[in-house]
């Protein structure tokens, strides 16, 4: 199906399907949405278990299903739904998200699910020629050669909403080349393009002694300074984590070497990602940190829509910084580029003992100073292995847990 501006008389609207419907992403998504309802329609919605926010979202938007990972929940949103006669039908289990997004009826993918968890789905609408907006990072830093290969062989359409690499593809300008089946790709990019630059704001401990950094406490790392977001890439932002995975991310999405891949901090968050050519030009993007930017961009791409975000009162900026990233004060970053550098496996390491680390310190059994060792330690000890297939990324993923799982309990602070 082609994508067309309804002014001018084109072609239905898209069917979406926003998958972590109740977190930051999918409430920024369906903001967009509703605001465009002649171009969009939600078909599906997903939740992991909080089902009346997700009850919310069905009354809003009437979709054909809501996919709820978690079965009591799912039962929960079920009898609700029944209960005001709404036509939503409720599937629950991992394995539905897989189905729906492979489906006949969805056009679009809005692929919010947090972490590793993602995967699955995000593969299937790949595989299956979807167009998937990316906001799940994690499934192209677990399996960026198969992803990326499987999207080129399926006709998927992979567009980036994560502010950094939405910004990148904006700064692309004239190097992104449509192609005849509705894609994108870059043109001359490895002769034109110097250096891609992601910034951070540097989160909330930028200027915190790091003598200190036992004793934060999750509420300390999830006050981020400029964005809204959840509470595990809240904590991916203190630690720095959140963008060495961007790094491993950027070099599938864009093709690039990772030595052409710089971070820098910029605690306005108002610069997400610049692009050096090999003319000494540097394009910027630059915009309020809001997320209905990217995701209003992706969603029309190559068209323009209104995001409902502030527009940029540059005037009232009294000045824009930015400094190299400290690896001292923030060894998680430093460990993102080493695992890519080591590739194959190694970021898939590199995210599952994270994810255990960082849900071990948001409950409380495991200080932020000991995140870093624990994924260190993790690494060390599972063999660097090739990435075949989505099963073998998931059987890598699991090791990994169960020998990160083990790092945390002889750490413990519960």
């Amino acid at each position: 199906m082609a994508f067309g501006d309804m002014a001018h008389g084109s072609v239905m609207p898209q069917s979406v399907a926003v998958f972590g419907a109740t977190g930051s992403i999918g409430a920024s998504a369906l903001a967009v949405i509703r605001r465009h309802p002649e171009r969009f329609t939600v078909v599906a919605v997903s939740a992991h278990r909080r089902w009346a926010p997700l009850l919310e979202i069905c009354q809003t938007f009437r979709p054909r299903w809501a996919v709820v990972v978690d079965p009591d929940a799912a039962n929960a949103l079920r009898a609700h739904l029944a209960a005001e006669d709404l036509p939503t039908e409720v599937l629950s289990g991992a394995d539905a998200l897989v189905t729906v997004a492979q489906a006949s009826d969805v056009d679009t993918v809005i692929a919010g699910v947090v972490g590793g968890a993602g995967l699955p789905s995000t593969y299937a609408a790949v595989a299956a020629g979807k167009r998937v907006l990316l906001a799940n990072k994690e499934a192209l830093v677990m399996t960026g050669a198969l992803l990326t290969e499987t999207a080129r062989r399926s006709g998927a359409v992979l567009l980036p909403i994560d502010s950094e690499h939405n910004a990148l593809f904006q700064c692309l300008g004239s190097l992104v080349v449509t192609t005849e089946s509705g894609g994108w790709q870059l043109k001359d990019a490895q002769q034109m393009i110097r250096r891609l630059v992601l910034t951070a704001s540097g989160g909330p401990f930028r200027t915190r002694d790091p003598g200190t950094f036992a004793s934060i406490t999750p509420e300390e790392a999830c006050a981020h300074p400029t964005w809204s977001m959840g509470q595990k890439i809240s904590v991916d932002s203190a630690t720095m984590m959140n963008k060495g995975l961007e790094v491993i991310e950027a070099m599938w999405l864009f093709g690039l070497p990772l030595e052409r891949i710089e971070v820098l901090i910029h605690p306005q968050s108002i610069v997400h990602a610049l692009v050096e050519y090999c003319d000494g030009s540097v394009l910027a993007h630059l915009s309020e940190p809001d997320m209905r930017v990217p995701i209003a961009h992706a969603l029309a791409w190559p068209r323009r829509i209104t995001s409902g975000a502030s527009w940029l009162a540059l005037v009232v900026r009294e000045t824009l910084t930015f400094a190299a990233p400290d690896f001292d004060r923030f060894p998680c970053l430093r460990l993102a580029f080493e695992a890519a550098r080591t590739g194959d496996c190694a970021p898939t390491v590199l995210n599952a003992a994270n994810e255990v680390a960082v849900a071990a310190f948001l409950e409380r059994r495991l200080a932020f100073d000991r995140i870093p060792a624990v994924i260190a330690e993790t690494l060390a000890e599972i063999p660097v292995t090739a990435v075949t297939s989505v099963e073998a990324a998931l059987a890598i993923d699991q090791a990994a847990r169960e020998k990160a799982r083990r790092w945390v309990s002889r750490w413990s602070i519960g």
